[in-house]
């Protein structure tokens, strides 16, 4: 059973909104649970002191908001006067001699608060009813009487696994599939190379005759200068952006488009001018996308000999490591680091199944809760896309929220079923979450507010961090036991001639919409 504070984020967001305590006198309660409503009905005896109370405060509260001629406005005024007013008196509008125990029944309903609290396996949620007729109670009602209140209120389901066995954990060997991009061949083949290039041997390349050629290595010295607007040289670059006994692998894509193509052909102490431009994306902007001239000098010509990817490279790199183990090596690191863009992905195919294995009863006052946050985003969300605010409050109606509540329930259902079981399995585990994990992750949101200047609820987002954070080490405790099916999905290639075609239908509309306008200026200049 869950009756412990929940560190979700459905918790954090159906945080109860506080009801009045009365009196510390203890009651006389007879408790009912109803599992199949996921609620406890509470006939409490009140006793006449806390009638009375109730009705007291609220007089006293009432008093405070009414204008009756003879009382200073905020002074304590008579019950009898104050239900009078109520009742048509002194001119007043006529409101209705039951108000006040009406008010007084709501004050009352707070004890439930009170009578829980010695009940610590009973989490309530939401807001406790009154099940007897209202006005039949009105009528009973006599402040320092006693009386029975019977009052209903939903709780925290109980969670239950589906199919549970004595000598097994339900949870254990989910079966979960998801989608995803296919292995990255291109990054793989990349990984093997470098490996390879840090492996490489260099070798002078025969006399000072040698020239250099796609494929070899050199060492250069590099003197730089900004072009002019002319084309020449003009004011030297930073030392940062020139260099001596610079090494040179001859391969395009390397270093900036131009330089290893500019000293193909070279020979020691050749001496050649060279321009580029330097990329648009450099962190220093004084030479980000600018044109720049080298002198760049030849100081040495090698050749470069990579290895063969074989047992004996692959014990190189790590004694006892052999060829296949380090293919398998690279390929699992290389796809571990794509997989992370699909974590999310993978996880909410665990939660499917995860929430497949729980049987609970959901009170429809969490279901509720749950829809009113999700309706509220949708409508920011629709705010922040440009829908006008007229267009948003025809949606803030109680039929449309009811429309979307029957359809946003069964996920939401899914959801919750999912979000205490992973409590469940983190109880079960013993899975927490170090504090400085949840520090640094706290620490880059505070800097992130520092920036934008936003306000937030320190508490509120610790517990959403740490249930995150809970939640992923979950998952990936899952994820490890699991049998997950990973269906690749091959990128949809470019299609030219469909792009083509949409090219030349927006430029139709395009000339159209030119030749409406200047047939309307046509026909506004005859008018003149």
């Amino acid at each position: 059973m869950v009756n412990e504070q929940h560190a979700s984020d459905t918790r954090l967001l159906l945080a109860d909104p506080g009801i009045g305590v009365l009196a510390d006198a203890p009651n006389e309660v007879e408790i009912k649970p109803d599992a199949e409503t996921s609620s406890v009905e509470l006939t409490i005896n009140v006793t006449g002191e806390q009638t009375k109370n109730a009705y007291d405060r609220v007089v006293v509260d009432a008093s405070k908001n009414m204008d009756i001629p003879g009382f200073r406005k905020g002074s304590k005024i008579p019950a009898n006067v104050i239900e009078s007013v109520l009742e048509g008196g002194n001119g007043q509008a006529s409101g209705g001699k039951n108000l006040l125990r009406k008010q007084a029944l709501k004050q009352l309903v707070g004890l439930v608060e009170t009578v829980l609290s010695d009940h610590p396996t009973i989490d309530p949620i939401g807001q406790p009813e009154i099940v007897q007729n209202e006005d039949i109670l009105v009528q009973m009602f006599t402040p320092g009487e006693p009386m029975q209140l019977i009052v209903k209120t939903d709780v925290w389901p109980t969670i239950s696994w589906v199919d549970a066995k004595p000598d097994a954990k339900v949870y254990e060997g989910l079966e979960a599939s998801y989608s995803r991009k296919p292995f990255n061949q291109g990054k793989y083949e990349q990984a093997l190379k470098d490996l390879k290039d840090r492996q490489a041997k260099l070798a002078p390349k025969g006399d000072a005759s040698a020239v250099l050629e796609m494929g070899d290595a050199c060492v250069v010295n590099m003197v730089g200068y900004m072009a002019d607007e002319s084309g020449g040289k003009g004011e030297p670059l930073p030392n940062a952006a020139s260099g001596d006994q610079v090494d040179v692998v001859m391969e395009t894509g390397k270093y900036m488009e131009g330089l290893v193509e500019g000293i193909v052909g070279a020979k020691v102490d050749d001496v050649r001018e060279i321009k580029v431009v330097f990329p648009s994306f450099l962190k220093d902007k004084t030479l980000a996308g600018k044109t720049a001239i080298f002198d760049v000098t030849v100081l040495s010509v090698d050749t470069r000999t990579l290895p063969e990817l074989d047992d004996e490279f692959a014990n190189a790199i790590r004694p006892g490591l052999t060829k296949d183990g380090l293919l398998e090596e690279v390929k699992n690191a290389v796809d571990s680091e794509d997989a992370k863009e699909f974590t999310a992905a993978r996880n909410k195919a665990l939660e499917g199944a995860l929430a497949s294995k729980v049987s609970m009863v959901i009170p429809d006052t969490l279901i509720t809760m749950q829809c009113r946050e999700k309706y509220a985003l949708m409508l920011t969300d629709m705010r922040d896309n440009g829908t006008p605010d007229s267009e948003i409050k025809k949606l803030v109606t109680p039929e449309n929220f009811e429309k979307y509540k029957d359809i946003a329930r069964p996920n939401i259902e899914r959801d919750l079923k999912a979000s205490m079981a992973v409590e469940e399995v983190a109880k079960f585990e013993n899975i927490r979450v170090a504090p400085e994990e949840i520090e640094e992750q706290m620490a880059n949101i505070k800097k992130e507010v520092a920036q934008s200047g936003e306000e937030y609820d320190e508490q509120q987002m610790r517990g959403k961090v740490e249930a995150t954070l809970l939640r992923n080490q979950v998952m990936d405790h899952l994820a490890s036991l699991a049998e997950i099916s990973v269906t690749y999905e091959e990128e949809a290639e470019f299609d030219e001639e469909l792009m083509d075609e949409i090219m030349e239908k927006q430029a139709a509309a395009e000339r159209e919409r030119v030749e409406k306008i200047a047939r309307a200026a046509e026909e506004e200049e005859k008018k003149m």
